[in-house]
């Protein structure tokens, strides 16, 4: 079993990026899938959250309207696209496999001029 984010990186303030989660070894296409992140001193928190066939789908309200959470079924890869950045999203980005419990290793996003 296996979870591989990608797509992270430094990106100015208003910036974009497109974090991709790669899945292997699990019914991935009957899993809810989620997003979370991790800043410094915090806790990790819930960012997205995506049912098995895209119809159910929830944001945090700290980035609702600025992110787009999605996948594809047939390349066992989920995707979370971020837009109009802020310093407040620096953190580490981890992908979760809702139903099997299976985390990623995570990919930094940080977001700084």
């Amino acid at each position: 079993v296996e979870l591989v984010e990608s797509g992270g990186g430094l990106v100015q303030p208003g910036g974009s990026l497109r974090l991709s989660c790669a899945a292997s070894g699990f019914w991935f296409s009957r899993s809810e899938m989620r997003w979370y992140r991790q800043a410094p001193g915090k806790e990790r928190e819930l960012v997205a959250r995506i049912s098995s066939d895209s119809s159910d789908i929830l944001y945090a309200p700290s980035v609702k309207g600025r992110s787009t959470i999605s996948r594809d079924n047939a390349k066992l890869t989920m995707y979370l696209q971020m837009n109009t950045l802020k310093p407040e999203d620096t953190a580490v980005y981890y992908c979760y496999a809702f139903g099997p419990d299976y985390w990623g290793q995570g990919t930094q996003v940080t977001v700084s001029s």
